[in-house]
């Protein structure tokens, strides 16, 4: 099991001046986006590196879901800084942005690929020492700050792809629920979706045990591992979390418990997923956001189209349990009860069918987007999206039901329409 050291508490965003004086920080690069830059989470990081002295640089121009561009940007920035801590203030993207930064600026010789997934990249495992990075989360999504994966969109191929190495997780993570008030609506659904796919998916993954072949030396053990007992625990436990309070927290932005709540599943999901991994809502996730054709989602203050991460993995999420359900069923059936289904008197070979309808109504509750022809896409796009998610092995790899390029098409097909 690696998970980042995390420290938990409203306010506790004012420590991280002290933080850095302990780490003994001279030269600090602070990542963020542009439009965080002038909220109050920012904020609350600023006056803290102020009042303890801390000489840093601010990067804010992390782009939301982030390129390979993006982030070659970013690594350019933090290689002419000869930084020696990072902090990173923001969401997925720009704790993703900032990892890689500081990967390939303490590596500064290794092309762009090698260290980006099989088979698209090279893959090679980490090395080299990194710096510290103190990663501070704003949305209740990713569980970014707990794992060691940094997800980006290579514009080539129209795909995600992403960096997983243990080596990149933040060393620290402060979770302040302060800061998840300033999050508009939209962000808070779209992220919490993420939470519950992180968690129904690392629960349901191949279990650990039956991965093969096993890595010839631990360096080689991939950062996802398949369901274990640990990560299990924390699955759950997440799960639980976005039941009771996913929807109020969507739904009264005052709502401090659910708030507060939600940012916690959000990092007890990355734990169980940074170890366990995903499997095919996330595979099938990254070419939908990939081929974004002019999808623009409410809320989301950006100059390009886009497919909120969230939601590219839950609107495929009806159909991809219901049909990895035939393998541990039992455990799909556990999660339709978490998520309020009544299954007192359910057969067990109705597990898929029962958890892909409780999926599809609590979407409908929390008005989602109709499917995927929601936003922009027909049955004619079916054979690009499945292209695209052919290479994601990394975690298609870890659905514990294996499946053809006709089965991933009838996924989309079935995708197209939730209600």
């Amino acid at each position: 099991m690696a998970i980042s050291n995390i420290r938990y508490g409203e306010g506790v965003t004012k420590e991280i001046g002290m933080d850095l004086q302990n780490l003994g920080a001279r030269r600090v690069c602070l990542m963020t986006d542009k439009n965080l830059s002038k909220l109050p989470p920012v904020n609350a990081v600023l006056n803290s590196l102020a009042k303890y002295g801390i000489n840093f640089q601010i990067y804010d121009n992390v782009r939301v879901e982030p390129t390979d561009q993006s982030f070659l940007d970013a690594i350019q920035f933090a290689k002419k800084g000869e930084f020696d801590a990072y902090v990173a203030v923001g969401g997925g993207s720009v704790m993703d942005t900032c990892k890689a930064a500081n990967l390939y600026a303490a590596s500064p010789s290794s092309e762009f690929l090698d260290y980006v997934n099989a088979p698209i990249g090279k893959g090679k495992p980490v090395t080299v020492p990194l710096k510290p990075l103190i990663a501070v989360p704003t949305t209740s999504g990713t569980g970014s700050e707990t794992t060691g994966v940094a997800i980006f969109d290579f514009k080539e191929l129209k795909v995600k792809t992403g960096i997983a190495s243990r080596a990149i997780k933040p060393t620290l993570g402060l979770i302040d629920p302060l800061h998840t008030l300033s999050m508009p609506e939209r962000i808070v659904a779209n992220s919490g979706f993420d939470v519950l796919c992180h968690a129904l998916e690392s629960y349901t993954a191949l279990p650990y045990n039956q991965r093969s072949p096993c890595p010839s030396n631990p360096i080689h053990r991939p950062a996802y591992q398949g369901s274990n007992p640990v990560s299990d625990v924390w699955a759950l436990h997440a799960l639980r979390i976005v039941a009771k309070y996913l929807k109020r927290a969507i739904r009264n932005p005052e709502d401090r418990e659910a708030r507060a709540n939600m940012h916690l599943a959000s990092a007890f999901a990355g734990i169980g997923f940074g170890n366990a991994g995903v499997h095919l809502c996330h595979g099938m996730s990254y070419p939908i956001s990939g081929l974004v054709k002019t999808y623009k989602p409410k809320d989301y203050n950006v100059d390009h189209s886009l497919v909120p991460h969230g939601l590219s993995v839950v609107l495929t999420s009806p159909a991809v349990f219901a049909f990895t359900a035939q393998i541990h069923p039992e455990r799909h059936l556990e999660a339709a009860e978490i998520l309020g289904a009544d299954i007192r008197t359910a057969r067990i070979k109705d597990a898929g069918l029962i958890l892909a309808d409780t999926l599809r109504k609590f979407l409908f509750d929390l008005n989602v987007d109709d499917g995927l022809a929601a936003l922009g896409y027909s049955k004619a796009d079916i054979p690009a999206l499945v292209k695209g998610t052919l290479p994601q092995e990394r975690v298609t790899k870890l659905s514990p039901r294996p499946q053809t390029e006709e089965d991933l098409s009838a996924l989309f097909e079935a995708s197209m329409k939730l209600y």
